[in-house]
């Protein structure tokens, strides 16, 4: 969780800075100080449609040093493959693909999480009070953690429920797959039905 909201922190303020780059050069492209009679600071880096990011002297300072153009594309290499990791990683599920069970014959084996998900959900939709389910098994230190989402009907006792699930349907999960222990973090939410006119 607490990577999410840093995750989410970093991206608002890369797209505020982004947003008041291409408003400053939307503002001095469009000439807009002048059209709506406004002032621009002083310190404004655009101030009218011919000004350029890069003077000629700022262009040419460093041209004829050796180490300027390896500097400048790796640095921009560097910017670029850390901008494309970190898409990637926003994109990138962490699901358990694998979970490993004694067997009881001292070599084990490999059930697929994907299948303790799909009963999980079977097992929770099945359950009084949850009109459907959805389950992901994503890994931890001490072993797999289970996420639970519960689209709970209107009679339904949410606390009711909870306990229910955890002593039949987790507990079902942590027997077949030879698990110690699953824990789980349950989200319910209300299911809304649109309203129907009876005649």
């Amino acid at each position: 969780m607490r990577r999410v909201t840093v995750n989410r922190i970093l991206l608002a303020l890369v797209g505020l800075v982004l947003l008041a780059l291409g408003v400053a050069v939307l503002i001095g492209s469009l000439n807009l100080q002048r059209h709506w009679d406004f002032t621009l600071p002083p310190s404004w880096p655009f101030s009218g449609p011919k000004d350029v990011l890069l003077t000629n002297h700022d262009r040419t300072l460093y041209r004829s040093r050796d180490w300027w153009w390896p500097v400048g594309i790796a640095s921009l290499a560097v910017v670029f493959l850390g901008m494309l990791w970190w898409l990637l990683g926003q994109a990138h599920t962490r699901r358990l693909r694998q979970l490993r069970i004694d067997s009881g014959d001292g070599q084990g084996a490999l059930l697929r999480g994907r299948a303790v998900e799909n009963v999980l959900v079977a097992e929770s939709e099945a359950y009084e009070g949850v009109e459907w389910a959805g389950a992901a098994l994503v890994p931890r230190r001490g072993g797999p953690f289970a996420r639970l989402i519960l689209g709970l009907a209107p009679h339904a006792a949410p606390r009711d429920l909870v306990a229910g699930l955890d002593a039949e349907v987790l507990a079902n999960a942590r027997t077949s797959a030879g698990l110690r222990e699953l824990p789980a973090e349950a989200r319910l939410r209300a299911v809304k039905h649109r309203a129907r006119r009876v005649s």
